[in-house]
């Protein structure tokens, strides 16, 4: 199979610090030698807050530009380390532009393709450091942007790891997590509220990015990516809440 994993700032950097064991354990759960994994890894931002001693996300876009540089190559140096003796990392920054543009797409496909061929684990994020439509939230904290990976590279699965376990709904007095959704309703959104401390997307973000993976064929899971076994039970559908694709089945 092959996964696209999206692994959110809550999850990489919670509290503005790279929590390396956390990342580790999710490494851990990765059938290397079975499948095929791309991952797209918010938590650059945070990471250069930490580094530059800031207590506070930066309010102004150069602050976090700074920010996304400086934390972007500690966030590489992470996943090298993690990765080291099992698999080769590249990391890819990409824009919206990426998509949009018919050439750059097709490149773009290529180089992925040939990455996976040679059995290297793409690692991508948002292009933060110079594209300021990308830090305004083109992608909602990486969320859009997994979503359009995994419909680029036919992916079998975008697994988006968050800090909750799935998405709630009114319940009397304790909400339930949905375990399947099918389609996505305005009252569905209407149910999200903001974003994450550090991160950009929240939950809202999160549903549209399923809805635009399931309707390219993709299976769609949101899952607590704290859980010992995120991957493996999002994939059984044992965890999380799952989207099945409307269109392309693999």
């Amino acid at each position: 199979m092959r996964l696209v994993v999206k692994v959110g700032t809550s999850v990489v950097a919670p509290g503005g610090r790279i929590d390396t064991l956390r990342m580790r354990a999710l490494v851990d759960q990765l059938d290397l030698s079975r499948h095929e994994y791309l991952i797209v890894s918010s938590g650059a931002i945070a990471a250069g807050m930490s580094n530059l001693g800031l207590g506070q996300k930066p309010a102004s876009v150069p602050l976090m530009q700074a920010c996304a540089a400086v934390g972007q190559s500690v966030l590489m140096h992470t996943y090298e380390r993690l990765f080291f003796g099992k698999k080769l990392v590249a990391q890819l920054l990409l824009s919206s532009d990426d998509f949009t543009s018919p050439v750059r797409y097709r490149n773009l496909q290529n180089t992925l393709q040939q990455l996976l061929k040679l059995g290297v684990v793409p690692v991508v994020n948002e292009n933060d450091s110079v594209s300021v439509r990308e830090l305004e939230g083109a992608f909602g904290d990486n969320d859009e942007l997994s979503a359009l990976l995994a419909a680029a590279v036919k992916a079998d699965w975008l697994l988006l790891l968050t800090d909750v376990d799935g998405f709630y709904v009114p319940n009397g007095k304790r909400p339930r997590a949905l375990r399947t959704i099918r389609k996505l309703t305005p009252q569905m959104e209407a149910l999200c509220n903001g974003h994450g401390k550090l991160g950009r997307g929240g939950m809202r973000s999160k549903l549209r990015a399923a809805q635009t993976a399931s309707a390219a064929g993709v299976h769609v899971a949101i899952v607590n990516g704290r859980h010992d076994h995120a991957i493996a039970g999002a994939i059984e559908r044992k965890i999380g809440t799952y989207f099945p694709p409307r269109t392309r089945t693999s």
